[in-house]
């Protein structure tokens, strides 16, 4: 038995066709958005590429952008087909393309599906990108003096200050790593020295952070050095005070800036994946419903479409049997094959009579 069998006069069909020519270019203008999507995500991850560890998170954008274009194609073709098929003449050119078309339909739906996946799936690649790069970043911030590394202080500052959060994980990842360059040190004094010498590997490490960590909201001027240290402050407890510092590491920030933007784009896209699923069901229904008129001459008679010519079991089931059936025929041309160079490599032997 067909599934989602429905009967057709010639009032129904140009109806149905009128309305999948509408929803295609719906669809063409879904595909604009989706690609406007990607892109906008691209130039965002561009902007801090400097602090991602690979160019695995662009693969995303990367992908949105492709269903987008294809989407725009696909559909656009589609409307074409709607159109003509007011016409039986003009039908019937494409009536021999509309089979495979519409398999290369499915794939195209269950691609865009896999990116909607993709979409919500990216945060723990993410999560590694970002924690890595940043670390590597905030080895560089002292470095404005090197060529390559010079913008790599500004561009920390500037992700501090927009995102409102200070260090990887949090302040502290700043007393790990030597942020001042050697350039605005005084070697001949004595603080500078102990320092440099109190850690094996010769960095001059301080419990300061960057003017960028600070919270302009505080009402308390910003304590950024020393801001472990309860004696060098007036009225001040480092383990109950409300420090005047970003608390949320950048790492964290990025992430869930990224993760809900990603998370909208994937709800987005899911929603054109259920309407091209709707477009894809409408014009097989258009098919049927053309192929099924028992007098292509009278097309005022009436005709059945349908989704699947059997139902959703037969259907499975004599798909795996021509694949049982392709990968047995393909394994018989391989053995006729192997059999062919075997008889070819020998070579018949000549004897000689004295």
């Amino acid at each position: 038995m067909a599934l989602l069998k429905v009967k057709f006069n010639q009032k129904k069909r140009v109806k149905l066709a009128q309305g999948l020519w509408l929803m295609n270019w719906f669809s063409v203008f879904a595909g604009i958005l989706v690609f406007s999507m990607g892109l906008f995500l691209k130039i965002e991850l561009r902007k801090r590429s400097e602090v991602m560890d690979n160019s695995e998170s662009h693969f995303v954008p990367n992908s949105l952008i492709l269903m987008g274009i294809l989407s725009c194609a696909f559909n656009g073709f589609a409307g074409k087909i709607c159109y003509d098929s007011l016409d039986p003449a003009k039908f019937a050119r494409w009536k021999p393309l509309l089979r495979p078309y519409l398999a290369l339909c499915f794939l195209f739906n269950m691609l865009i599906f896999f990116v909607a996946l993709i979409c919500f799936l990216m945060r723990g690649s993410l999560e590694s990108t970002l924690g890595q790069g940043l670390k590597n970043g905030m080895k560089f911030y002292r470095d404005t003096d090197t060529p390559g590394r010079c913008f790599m202080k500004k561009t920390i500052d500037m992700l501090q200050i927009e995102f409102k959060c200070c260090g990887n994980n949090g302040f502290k990842d700043w007393f790990e790593i030597q942020w001042i360059s050697n350039r605005y040190l005084d070697f001949s004094s004595k603080e500078v020295k102990d320092r440099i010498k109190s850690n094996v590997d010769g960095r001059y490490l301080v419990d300061g952070v960057p003017f960028s960590c600070c919270n302009p909201s505080s009402p308390r001027p910003c304590i950024q050095y020393q801001v472990t240290n309860n004696s060098a402050h007036y009225s001040y407890d480092y383990q109950t005070e409300e420090l005047n510092l970003w608390r949320r590491g950048c790492r964290e920030a990025l992430l869930h800036y990224y993760s809900s933007m990603m998370s909208s784009m994937g709800a987005v896209v899911l929603l054109v994946w259920l309407f091209e699923m709707s477009v894809m069901a409408g014009l097989r229904l258009l098919h049927t419903s053309l192929e099924s008129i028992p007098n292509p001459e009278d097309p005022e008679c009436e005709s059945e479409g349908w989704i699947l010519e059997n139902n959703l079991k037969d259907t499975l089931k004599s798909a795996l049997e021509s694949l049982k059936k392709l990968g047995k025929f393909n394994q018989v041309e391989a053995e006729a094959e192997g059999a062919e160079g075997e008889e070819g490599g020998k070579t018949p032997a000549i004897t000689t009579v004295s």
